[in-house]
């Protein structure tokens, strides 16, 4: 349930984003746009979105729309302000941020203040993209390093050949590697110094050519040398 404070947190933040927004950055508008205020249905059209959606951006005060009768006619400047949003929708970047932005664009005293600001978000939003594009190419690393490793291997047999190059402490440190524990714990576990169980680790990750604790214990994983 949301308290006072947070009603009243959401209603600024709506009422400030309706505030009509005297410098808007330039975007680009759909081609073959309707010249004139357009009806909710062309608006929608002309931009690829659903009338819901429309609706959603008006509750989140994104948007807002004039009345002709029951109707929702939307001007140029509503238009202008659909096409921010929509381009910033494009690039994933959450309503909560756009409302943020719109509500800073309220706030500008020129054209350049404005295109700035909005510059300053594209800035900041494609940083996370790159930030994003990085963590997702680093894990399509260790699984492509994981399929290499698992398509080099012979199939199993029934004499347990997969583990044959591992020492029974060295198994029962990856099995207790692959259950969570850290090091002190494993080598409370092994009775041995935890400067031993370093080493063990260390030999471990060398065997199953891997960069780090998390790529040996998958690797074995997949192997069936231990338990999920």
């Amino acid at each position: 349930m949301m308290t006072n404070e947070s009603k009243k947190a959401t209603a600024d933040v709506r009422a400030g984003a309706r505030k009509s927004i005297r410098y808007l950055p330039v975007t680009p508008l759909p081609e073959n746009l309707p010249a004139g205020r357009l009806a909710i249905a062309d608006m929608a059209n002309a931009f690829g979105v659903t009338h819901r959606t429309l609706h959603f951006y008006e509750e989140k005060g994104l948007l807002k729309a004039a009345r002709v009768g029951p109707m929702r006619v939307y001007g140029p400047e509503e238009i202008q302000q659909m096409s921010v949003v929509n381009t910033c929708r494009e690039t994933g970047m959450p309503v909560a941020v756009i409302q943020e932005l719109l509500e800073r664009l309220s706030s500008a005293e020129s054209q350049d203040e404005a295109d700035a600001i909005f510059r300053t978000a594209m800035t900041a939003r494609k940083r996370e993209l790159a930030a994003q594009q990085s963590t997702i190419r680093r894990q399509m690393q260790q699984i492509n390093e994981l399929l290499d490793f698992t398509g080099a291997l012979e199939p199993e047999t029934n004499d347990n050949t997969p583990q044959a190059h591992l020492s029974a402490a060295e198994l029962r440190c990856l099995t207790l590697m692959a259950e969570g524990y850290p090091t002190s714990r494993i080598a409370r576990a092994l009775e041995v110094e935890p400067g031993e169980v370093q080493v063990m680790e260390k030999n471990i990750i060398a065997k199953f050519s891997s960069n780090n604790r998390f790529q040996a214990v998958a690797k074995a994983v997949m192997l069936g040398i231990v338990g999920h």
